[in-house]
């Protein structure tokens, strides 16, 4: 029925329903890569099915026997990899909850998350500071002179250091990393949240 290199609803449906099982730790991205393959075999494995990693009507019988059928939100998250419990700092007012491990950055009002996307961190040699920030000031379309390159939506938190939208980021994924900001690759939500952050709102980043 499926098997490594197949794309589209149906493997958003397999990774949802693989995540339910406990044996999918990210979101469901619609591609059947050698992850989605390795979770595949492991349930099969665990199921005492021939454990080649290719979804056969066996494979996917026992999945959905033992699952519910997914929700809009679970097969469309806003993110890759599911948002990190929000550290404490974030739960009151107006705060950017960006964590390091989760790779994600949640807009929260009064504990609630408005919106969410993926982020990108800077590298070894220039980490991205960590600690409680407010926002310094924002520019639409700021220019680095330090690095000539463009940082659209850039809202800056500590130095030099800003949240802002990476063409790098999203053409190229985790394949690299930032100077030190945090790269958004989702142009369209930065956009929106930079309408909605005002100067001196907070910037959590753990």
């Amino acid at each position: 029925m499926m098997r490594e290199g197949a794309q589209g609803g149906k493997v958003r449906e397999l990774q949802a329903r693989l995540r339910q099982a406990g044996h999918f730790d990210l979101n469901p991205t619609g591609y059947y890569g050698p992850v989605t393959t390795a979770s595949v075999s492991a349930f099969q494995k665990r199921r005492g099915l021939t454990a080649d990693g290719q979804v056969t009507r066996a494979t996917w019988n026992d999945l959905t026997a033992r699952t519910r059928t997914p929700t809009r939100a679970e097969l469309y998250p806003p993110t890759t990899r599911p948002i990190a419990d929000p550290d404490p700092r974030c739960l009151t007012g107006r705060a950017l909850c960006i964590s390091k491990e989760s790779r994600t950055l949640a807009w929260m009002i009064d504990g609630k998350t408005v919106s969410a996307m993926d982020v990108r961190f800077g590298s070894e040699l220039t980490p991205t500071r960590e600690g409680e920030f407010g926002v310094t000031f924002k520019s639409r379309d700021h220019h680095s002179t330090l690095y000539d390159t463009p940082m659209p939506y850039a809202m800056f938190f500590s130095g030099g250091q800003a949240v802002h939208y990476s063409a790098d980021f999203a053409a190229n994924g985790y394949n690299g990393a930032s100077h030190g900001c945090v790269n958004v690759r989702d142009r369209e939500k930065v956009a929106a949240l930079f309408e909605q952050v005002r100067v001196g709102e907070k910037v959590i980043v753990y």
